[in-house]
């Protein structure tokens, strides 16, 4: 089982990034698949999970409205949309799986604060947002 996350770099305020969690060595079905990202000196936040189970999405209140996340299936791939990024969304940000319990309990608990061990992580790609 891998992830590879990619898609980071530099952006202005305001502007728009597009990240990709490639899945390889297991079909994304009975999964929550779910982006984090860890500032420096900060604690690593769940900021949106996808729910394979069941098509559900979920995002943090710091990012609702902002990010969008999504898949293609046929390319096993989760997708992270990120716009009006502002200086505060700096981070590295991780994608991470999981099917050790409902997908949904999993999204739900990583995007509302609270604290999941996901089983499979990719590296991080690095998103800095800046003038």
């Amino acid at each position: 089982v891998q992830l590879q996350a990619s898609g980071g770099g530099l952006v202005q305020p305001g502007g728009s990034l597009r990240l990709s969690c490639v899945v390889s060595g297991f079909t994304l079905d009975y999964y929550a698949i779910g982006w984090f990202r860890q500032a420096p000196g900060q604690e690593r936040e769940g900021v949106s999970c996808f729910a394979l189970s069941d098509e559900s999405t979920y995002y943090a209140d710091s990012v609702r409205g902002r990010f969008t996340i999504s898949r293609d299936t046929a390319k096993n791939t989760v997708f992270l949309q990120m716009d009006n990024l502002q200086p505060e969304d700096t981070a590295v940000y991780y994608c991470a799986a999981d099917s050790n319990e409902s997908p949904t309990r999993i999204c739900r608990t990583i995007t509302e604060g609270g604290h999941y061990a996901m089983e499979h992580w990719a590296k991080g790609t690095l998103v800095t947002v800046s003038s």
